[in-house]
């Protein structure tokens, strides 16, 4: 199998788009009316970044719809709320700030794209607004906007994402309890596990 190496053989398959093309002229450099009232919508980003040996990952953030707060035009506030302990992102954001992330709305085909600096921060009253239930998040990610733009909707439309009829059916598809019980050859029965699982989400929701 061959691979394509320099940028040039990349776009003797892809077409260059000219400066004013609606794709390049979309970029927005700080966050206008539509992206915030988006973000104040959207339930749910994707985060993705890098360490500083160019090792990539993407992590999921999710909670009530405007959860993640935009603070000015050029600055959002992303809560980092109990998880694995893992710290992959934020491990990451330390090493190399450079993030992307993609905002999401339930039912919606177009997403919102934004790409910037991100730090991590404990300041007491950011984690005090953005606190659910009393209880606030362990650390912030706050994210300097460079650039904004509206993605259109061909993924969505292609996979039919929010198409309910073309969902597999959920007991159809293993549960984490059993994946991990395969995964790490764990012992204990997939039901065990699952029951575990549910309860470490009842207590650390938030």
């Amino acid at each position: 199998m061959e691979f394509l190496a320099t940028r040039e053989q990349l776009r003797t398959i892809y077409k260059t788009p000219r400066p004013t093309d609606g794709s390049i002229r979309k970029e927005l450099k700080a966050l206008d009316g539509h992206c915030r009232s988006f973000i104040a919508k959207s339930p749910f980003v994707l985060i993705g970044s890098s360490d500083g040996a160019g090792n990539a990952d993407v992590t999921p953030k999710g909670d009530k719809p405007g959860f993640a707060a935009v603070l000015d035009d050029k600055t959002i506030a992303i809560p980092d709320r109990p998880g694995n302990n893992r710290l992959d992102t934020l491990e990451n954001i330390l090493l190399n700030p450079s993030v992307g992330l993609l905002f999401l709305i339930p039912g919606m085909n177009e997403t919102l794209r934004v790409n910037g600096d991100a730090r991590i921060t404990i300041d007491p009253g950011l984690r005090e607004k953005l606190a659910v239930d009393g209880k606030q998040p362990q650390s912030i990610v706050v994210v300097t906007v460079k650039v904004a733009y509206m993605h259109c909707a061909k993924a969505f439309m292609r996979s039919e994402l929010w198409k309910p009829e073309t969902w597999y059916d959920r007991a159809m598809l293993p549960t984490l309890g059993e994946i991990l019980r395969d995964q790490l050859a764990l012992a204990e029965s997939a039901g065990d596990i699952d029951r575990s699982l549910d309860k470490d989400y009842q207590k650390t929701l938030w």
